[in-house]
């Protein structure tokens, strides 16, 4: 396909698409003139990743070109899961600095409480993948609001989200290739999250309602 239908097909300006041929981020094309070449299905997918990860979740794209060459060099199924859902530290360094922490002992109580809703779990991670330290991060939140909810009082939540992990990983099936791979790996990290937390809101309005009275929102009918 020409650049022009490489654009329209993939809801990238012509201009973009041009910038990321410069910078590395899309492989050239077959050349068929001075000025022109073909591109491919490859060339699609890539650029609809590119799009994914730039617009939707907000990478410079100099994160997204080394996030590419990983997968390119990578291959390996959960490897590329890993890359795409930053499901561990993206660069060497990262995971030196999250070893040395863990080594000092310098980890706060709530990374050292996830660490152990993680082994009750039996869940297999990273040592440095960054949602440990996410999840420590609003345990020590938890524990200076004195809320009393810790770690094992998130262990209801970790079942459901056990349960829904398992729905996530089987959208990885049936796909073949690198890209489609990492398309497929966005799908479940960048594009159905917002979709799940959309549906809990719901459902907790719902259960609001029901619980505490609410009755019908101001401005609506009664049924």
């Amino acid at each position: 396909m020409k650049i022009s239908e490489l654009s329209r097909r993939s809801g990238v300006s012509i201009p973009t698409i041009k910038y990321y041929l410069r910078d590395g981020l899309l492989p050239p094309g077959q050349a068929t003139a001075a000025n022109q070449a073909d591109y491919g299905e490859e060339h699609l997918r890539r650029l609809r990743l590119i799009r994914t990860l730039v617009g939707v979740r907000r990478l410079p794209v100099g994160a997204v070109k080394e996030i590419l060459g990983a997968i390119t060099e990578e291959g390996d199924l959960h490897q590329i899961f890993g890359i795409v859902t930053d499901a561990r530290p993206a660069t060497q360094r990262q995971k030196q600095l999250a070893r040395e922490r863990r080594e000092a002992g310098e980890e706060t109580g709530g990374v050292k409480d996830a660490r152990e809703l993680v082994a009750e779990m039996g869940w297999e991670v990273h040592p440095g993948t960054a949602a440990v330290q996410s999840l420590g991060e609003v345990l020590d939140a938890l524990s200076d609001m004195d809320s009393g909810i810790g770690w094992r009082s998130l262990l209801p939540y970790a079942r459901l989200a056990d349960h829904i992990s398992e729905l996530d990983v089987r959208q990885m099936e049936g796909a073949s290739g690198v890209l489609e791979l990492a398309e497929r790996a966005v799908l479940v990290s960048v594009l159905l999250e917002p979709a799940l937390l959309a549906m809990r809101r719901l459902a907790q309005e719902d259960k609001s309602a029901r619980l505490f009275g609410g009755g019908p929102c101001e401005g609506e009918e009664e049924a």
